[in-house]
């Protein structure tokens, strides 16, 4: 008798049980009646209907080793595998063992779904890996692991080198199983050419039941060992209650293989160890390539986080000490020599300094970094030894973002494949009805070729190009684009940009570096006093035209109670005054008749009086020009729409082209332009950088930032330039154009191919061998074709 839920022996003199559908169901112990009557209780009998009872479950995990869980809550522990999204917004990515189907990935997420605080969970099965988000505040991430531990998996955190370990094991299955599909192939067509092109005439009945038997020899291997992967693939399918192309490729082999043994055993018929052989190594080398192809774009970006040093220079009052990079903290000061790699985000603490930013830029030249700037995990100090205070660790690094945002976008499918996908089911279920009518029609007409005909039909017509047309050309874009300092999100951009005809951009750090410097000033009271309330305000906002005003003092007010009005300005408190700093129209609400002077854009001011005002200069992209007139020149209209003044845009607008521009726009009504377009029946594309942008970030069809905008911003962009360089804009534009090409020559090809060679195949005009080598063939043309993306 055998445990109903890890189908182990259940051990003599046990008598426990769980109730399922009304009868009694033996377990082994009381950790699987815990978890059988977990899964009974929320409804989940569908995971006893699904799942792979070939394979035999772990003892579930018991109660005092669940309590060990708790450490995974440790915030030290968690700066390692926990990525922080937003205020109450926390992402891990788990490796979770014993997932062997379908039906198991279809559990966890469910019963992850049902906590209170989960945001999403997402199961692959082939990687058997688990994206969770969740909320801190509802929940703990001991609490997910338990929750798996309790329906039996065991869920570690992801860690990159993990990746690499686990792509390395497939690489190396699928080289062991295509070298026996190999040898065997070589072996059994040697005897093939005997046995059917007249090398060897006049066999004997026994010297051709000999050759048969050292056909099923080598063949056997191939059958059992070298096809699993198709075996496991129909069985998960069928299953989850699905079909996939797996199911005719495993009818055919084995439907093949069972035939000729037959033969082979009763001297009668005929045999296809040749064409089962040639099938599985051609079939197995389609998914070897597939693979590599994934591996190569993922191993791009999760290699980038291995070449992180395993050891900093952290500074101590006794000097410096050589610390894992895991055991750095927020605040640390690091001491980063010439030519190494940099560990830890942070702000350089020297006057000046050079570091190459390629691996994330994708730009050769290396940037020149001063007292203050951002350095980023992953650079490289090309001179003299700099001093670095830590801002960010771990999982919370601009590297780390890079890995997890490409995660999101591999798994999600492009709508042109979600619509392939469900027509891969009808599709198979067509090829398996017409092999049915193909097998009882040749039955009738000539029954020796009836078996040959069918296992042509099911190998020729398998959709497997059809599959693999649009990940794999979605899996050249993220790569190449992130070899360009290009991160994409989703598959948005290959929606939108067929139909693309607006690009609206902001001005302020979009158009214009967004570097400002105070160029005039004029101060209604003390200069210093002005100095000491603007600083302090200044520093609550993330627009770039505050970072020379939050610079004037050493000495900043300490503001209380501060309100940032997006589009408008700063409000707070200082010893028990309210002072405002931001737009005219901003200090118009308590001072009616005031008026700036001289294109002053900045002016703080008390209740009772203006304090001073401000004139701050940005200055014009170096490539905005060349941006610009690629967009005009190839259709795309741009627009610019901002919240400065309009003096300030119409300068600009005119300077760089631009016909059609809106200025002194409020968050709001830049929404309500695009949202405008998008009624009107345009495409519209949004490219902005800063806390008022996100809304309209957040609408358009798609949007972009950059890596040095708001965390707003960034969170509602659909694509993140690492960058500054607006020219991206059009390697995105080309690069989605490209890949819709090639998607498009994809899907062609293969249905004009599954279409085309389904009748051919039912007249009995291809061999199956030959039907093998076809479907193979038209599968590597897929994957030719797409491998094209990673060329520049």
């Amino acid at each position: 008798m055998e445990c109903f839920h890890c189908l182990q022996p259940v051990p003599k003199g046990v008598n426990l049980a769980v109730e399922y559908k009304g009868s009694e169901k033996p377990v082994c112990c009381a950790g699987c009646q815990a978890v059988a009557q977990t899964i009974i209780q929320h409804n989940l009998h569908a995971y006893y209907e699904h799942r792979d009872t070939s394979q035999l479950q772990d003892s579930p995990v018991l109660p005092e080793e669940l309590n060990d869980l708790n450490l995974y809550d440790n915030p030290d522990l968690q700066k390692e595998f926990v990525r922080h999204e937003g205020a109450d917004t926390e992402l891990a990515t788990l490796t979770v063992e014993n997932i062997t189907c379908g039906a198991c990935g279809w559990l966890i997420e469910r019963e992850l779904l049902r906590l209170k605080g989960i945001q999403k969970a997402v199961v692959n099965v082939t990687s058997r890996r688990v994206q969770v988000s969740w909320s801190p505040a509802q929940l703990k991430l001991s609490d997910i692991l338990r929750v798996l531990a309790n329906i039996g998996y065991k869920a570690l955190p992801f860690q990159p080198n993990e990746a690499e370990q686990q792509y390395a094991r497939q690489r190396k299955s699928y080289i062991r199983r295509l070298g026996v599909a190999g040898i065997a192939t070589m072996q059994v067509m040697m005897i093939a050419f005997g046995l059917y092109f007249g090398v060897v005439s006049d066999l004997s009945p026994d010297l051709q039941r000999f050759l048969w038997s050292v056909s099923l020899v080598f063949a056997t291997p191939v059958i059992l060992y070298s096809a699993q992967p198709f075996y496991a693939g129909a069985l998960r399918a069928l299953q989850a209650s699905r079909l996939n192309m797996d199911i005719p490729v495993s009818i055919a082999l084995l439907g093949a293989y069972s035939a000729s043994v037959y033969a082979t055993i009763t001297n009668t018929g005929e045999v296809y160890f040749e064409s089962i052989s040639m099938f599985t190594f051609f079939l197995l080398t389609g998914r070897f390539l597939e693979l590599l192809a994934k591996e190569r774009a993922l191993k791009f970006a999760t290699n980038r986080l291995t070449l992180l040093p395993k050891l900093a220079n952290r500074e101590t009052p006794e000097g410096y000490e050589s610390v894992a990079i895991k055991l750095l903290e927020t605040g640390d000061i690091i001491r980063v020599k010439a030519g190494e790699t940099i560990p830890a985000d942070g702000e350089l603490l020297n006057k000046q300094a050079q570091v190459d930013e390629s691996l994330l830029t994708g730009e050769s030249l290396p940037r020149s970094k001063k007292l203050g700037d951002a350095v980023i995990a992953g650079s490289i100090n090309q001179h003299s030894p700099i001093r670095i205070k830590v801002t960010a660790t771990a999982q919370q690094t601009v590297l780390a973002g890079i890995i997890a945002m490409q995660d999101s976008a591999l798994a999600v499918k492009p709508k042109a494949q979600q619509v392939i996908d469900k027509l891969a089911g009808y599709f198979i279920a067509a090829i398996l009805t017409v092999a049915v009518i193909t097998y009882f029609s040749w039955w009738w007409i000539q029954p020796d070729h009836a078996l040959w005909v069918t296992l042509a039909v099911l190998v020729a017509t398998c959709p497997c190009a059809l599959s693999l047309a649009a990940p794999t050309a979605l899996t050249g874009i993220i790569h190449r684009l992130n070899r360009d300092g290009i991160l994409l999100k989703g598959s948005d951009v290959l929606e939108s940009v067929k139909q693309l005809n607006k690009v609206c951009l902001d001005k302020t750090g979009t158009l214009t570096e967004g570097k400002f410097r105070l160029v005039e000033r004029n101060d209604y009271i003390d200069s210093n006093t002005v100095d000491e309330l603007i600083s302090g305000l200044e520093l609550f906002s993330e627009h770039p035209l505050s970072v020379p005003l939050s610079q004037l003092s050493d000495t900043p007010a300490s503001f209380q109670d501060v309100t940032n009005e997006m589009g408008f300005g700063l409000q707070g408190e200082f010893n028990g005054q309210s002072y405002r700093a931001g737009s005219e129209t901003y200090i118009q609400q308590w001072h009616p008749e005031f008026k700036a002077t001289n294109k002053h854009q900045v002016v703080i001011a008390s209740k009772e009086r203006i304090l001073a005002e401000f004139r701050v200069e940005d200055q014009i992209r170096e490539d905005a020009a060349k941006t610009i007139n690629w967009l005009k020149n190839n259709g795309y209209q741009p627009i610019i729409l901002s919240g400065d003044s309009e003096s300030r845009v119409q300068s600009l607008a005119h300077e760089l082209g631009i016909p059609e521009y809106h200025s002194a726009l409020k968050p709001a009504e830049k929404l309500a332009f695009v949202t405008a377009q998008q009624e009107a029946g345009h495409t519209v594309w949004m490219v902005g950088d800063g806390i008022n942008d996100s809304p309209v970030l957040a609408k358009a069809d798609l949007s972009m930032t950059f890596s040095q905008a708001s965390d707003l911003a960034q969170t509602a962009a659909d694509v993140v330039l690492m960058s500054e360089s607006l020219n991206q804009i059009k390697v995105v534009i080309e690069s989605a154009l490209k890949t819709r090409q090639i998607m498009k020559q994809n899907f062609i090809w293969a249905l004009v191919y599954n279409v085309s060679v389904l009748p051919v195949a039912a007249i009995g005009m291809i061999a199956p061998w030959a039907a093998a080598l076809g479907m193979s063939l038209s599968s590597l043309l897929v994957i030719g074709n797409s491998l094209r993306l990673y060329r520049k």
